[in-house]
């Protein structure tokens, strides 16, 4: 089964990284760096899983929908929940002109879907219907708390690397300064380590997300339209975000920024084959 599948990608990437961090640790500073990278990589795993929702929003500035708002919005969500048999998810939007859609949560309980206000104003109903019910094909093949997870580590090992940097920096004396080629390593591979982590999980599942969310919605061409305009709108309007959220979202928001290796760093797969995908469907 394709999601029990997932789900041991998902553990054995989060052993890999909670190892990854405790190595780090005790290659920067001995015994303390030890402890420090072991409870740094536990932090990070257990914070990402019961924050991630909390996270992701704020990351990206979002606010809750209150109810009377976006009617319409709320309407579509309910009818297409109550066909796939889900629990509503809370509707947050972000106020980004990109037009955007991100699902995040540690469950179905605990779910999220942000649109951006890009989103609403650029797309017509039945395009924003479609991305909705991609988002809520995340929900559903159990994506959102896997992607959670990727994005906190991918931050931390980041973060880590700048600290390594820091403590290189301004060591104190020669015995517990950390060895310069170690810290070389860290800050090449750190990065490296963080996108990789994001690819191997993202790819395939953007296109399992789009087929679940063509059942759910029933109009898989919406999707296609909505992906086709989101695809030309990203490239033209900049969003701010770090790319470690950016394999959140539906289309890579950093489509329009010239970040170096952007192909190795590639989160989704190329749009054109997700829209030919979906003809295929509808």
């Amino acid at each position: 089964h394709m999601f029990s599948k997932n789900n041991l990608k998902t553990v054995a990437l989060l052993s890999l990284l909670t190892g990854g961090l405790v190595a780090a640790g005790a290659a920067l500073g001995g015994r303390a760096g030890l402890l420090i990278g072991t409870f740094l990589g536990f932090a990070m795993v257990g914070g990402s899983y019961w924050f991630s929702d909390k996270l992701a929003v704020r990351a990206a500035g979002a606010r809750e929908v209150v109810p009377g708002e976006l009617q319409w919005l709320q309407d579509d969500l309910d009818r297409m929940v109550a066909r796939a048999g889900m629990k509503p998810p809370r509707l947050f939007v972000s106020p980004s002109p990109q037009p955007n859609a991100f699902a995040t949560g540690r469950n179905e309980s605990h779910a999220v879907v942000a649109v951006t206000s890009g989103l609403l104003e650029l797309l017509d109903r039945r395009e924003v219907r479609g991305v909705v019910a991609h988002e809520l094909g995340h929900i559903k093949n159990k994506d959102i708390l896997i992607g959670s997870i990727a994005a906190a580590i991918a931050t931390g090992i980041s973060s880590l690397a700048n600290m390594a940097m820091f403590a290189g920096m301004f060591g104190g004396n020669d015995e517990d300064r950390p060895n310069p080629f170690v810290l070389l390593i860290m800050m090449l591979v750190a990065p490296l380590a963080a996108s990789i982590i994001q690819m191997a999980l993202s790819r395939s599942r953007e296109f399992e997300a789009d087929s679940a969310g063509a059942a759910i919605s029933g109009d898989p061409l919406a999707l296609a339209s909505a992906l086709a305009k989101i695809e030309a709108y990203a490239t033209r309007i900049p969003m701010h975000v770090k790319p470690a959220q950016a394999q959140a979202y539906i289309v890579n928001p950093l489509t329009g920024r010239n970040v170096q290796f952007a192909k190795l760093f590639r989160t989704h797969p190329p749009t054109s084959d997700r829209i030919a995908r979906l003809h295929l469907i509808g």
